[in-house]
């Protein structure tokens, strides 16, 4: 039986259901799973001293593209909006292959465990040049992640009015095929599951209303959840209105893309009334701040879906519109960007971490995850508390406001994947370089 006790932490942030805040507290670890909190805890097995720590849950990351740690500050690419960021970028991606993929997903994801990240999912909407959804998945593995890799896809290309080159695109009735295929190799519906898959159209504008409809057909018919990008930006709703004739909001409901299987990316150009249908279908919504303000797409109303009672988890988006894969930079993002747009009390520390760890669980389906409780599992983000950047701090659980922006350890399924703010898992340096020799390829 294998045992890890956290032991003496200066304050242990739990988002459990009392939203407990326990000073000099102590976690049990066992086969993975949270066995006690509390204090005086004992055990046979290895002891991790977290005086000077702060203890949250494992940070949770509902939407990425981690293919695109290949291509940051991409020239030309830079300073424009969501269309023509693409158009810069698609030609680029279409020179991918299999190793591209894998050590992007790799360096994107330890990029994420170093911000506190456990779960993450991840939207691969491309498959150029013998790629597949399994490179990413191996990625993951490697690095220790619990994943959620949705198979993602795009349909419609140039020729036929879509913003993709046609060669990015992909044959529905094969993709189709392919999201089985891959369900049925890695998805885990079991509670404590390291992988699970979900089914991905990229876009409105870039599949058809009937890959739209199948994808959700064939998502329940699996039992696996549904991702897409909706209302990202005033581009996004024109292109709704002027080709089915209505908001994306509605645009989703009469294709089945609404309910608690279901989660969409950005939402920055929701109205009330689809605020309002999505808090009734309990639809989930992943808020990617720093993506949206890179492209000028607008601030999402969080403050009113959280009101209303939507289900909202945080994104870091790819690395192409963001720039930074850092989950804790994302919860202040929130924070900031809701208070920017309605006052300096509209949203607290404490609730923008709330909704990077528990909030995000509840998004991607994962009640077993995204709080420390008895019985869920161990997933766990130990932060120093004596850094330079909390220097000063009268209140240490408010760390969004001040705290650090790096994990000093990380658990996940109670392994340590970060020991001393260093990833433990595999030779991040060597796959730095050979991700920047592949870009630099790619350049050239």
């Amino acid at each position: 039986m294998a045992e890890t006790l956290i032991k003496n932490a200066d304050i242990v942030l739990t988002m459990d259901d009392a939203r407990r805040e326990l000073k000099g507290a102590d976690i049990l670890i066992r086969n993975g799973v949270i066995a006690a909190v509390g204090q005086g805890l004992e055990t046979q097995g290895a002891a991790v001293n977290a005086n000077g720590r702060i203890v949250t849950p494992g940070l949770v990351n509902t939407h990425h593209h981690l293919y695109q740690t290949l291509t940051r500050a991409v020239p030309g690419a830079q300073d424009a909006l969501l269309f023509g960021w693409l158009q810069r970028l698609y030609p680029i991606w279409a020179r991918f292959g299999p190793e591209e993929m894998f050590i992007s997903a790799q360096v994107g994801l330890a990029e994420l465990a170093l911000s506190g990240c456990t779960l993450t999912s991840d939207h691969l909407y491309l498959y150029p040049n013998g790629s597949r959804l399994d490179d990413t998945i191996a990625a993951a593995q490697e690095v220790g992640l619990r994943f959620h890799a949705t198979r993602g896809a795009m349909s419609i290309g140039e020729s036929d009015g879509g913003l993709p080159p046609d060669a990015l695109v992909e044959n529905e009735r094969a993709i189709l095929e392919d999201s089985i295929r891959v369900i049925d190799a890695f998805h885990d519906p079991n509670p404590g599951a390291m992988v699970r898959v979900g089914v991905a159209p990229c876009s409105p504008f870039s599949v058809s209303r009937d890959l739209m409809r199948d994808a959700a057909i064939l998502a329940r018919d699996k039992g696996v959840m549904m991702h897409t990008h909706l209302a990202e930006n005033d581009e996004d709703i024109a292109y709704s209105l002027k080709k089915f004739g209505c908001r994306p909001g509605q645009y989703a409901e009469d294709l089945g893309w609404t309910g608690d299987d279901v989660w969409h990316a950005h939402c920055v150009k929701l109205d009330g009334q689809e605020i309002d249908l999505f808090a009734r279908s309990q639809t989930g919504v992943a808020h990617c701040p720093c993506s949206n303000c890179r492209l000028g797409s607008g601030i999402a109303p969080i403050r009113e879906m959280r009101d209303a009672g939507v289900n909202v988890g945080l994104g870091v988006d790819g690395s192409a519109s963001n720039d930074i894969g850092n989950l804790i930079g994302e919860a202040r993002q929130t924070m900031l960007l809701q208070r920017v747009k309605n006052g300096a009390d509209a949203m607290s520390a404490r609730e923008a971490l709330e909704i990077a760890t528990r909030g995000g669980a509840q998004v991607l389906g994962r009640d077993d995850c995204g709080q420390i409780a008895v019985g869920k599992r161990a997933d766990i983000a130990l932060w120093d508390a004596q850094t330079v950047e909390n220097a000063g701090s009268w209140d240490p659980a408010a760390m969004v406001l001040a705290g650090p922006q790096k994990v000093r350890d990380l658990f996940v399924e109670g392994r340590q994947i970060v020991a001393d703010g260093q990833l433990a898992t595999f030779d991040l340096g060597a796959t730095i370089r050979r991700q920047n020799d592949l870009a630099q390829r790619l350049v050239n």
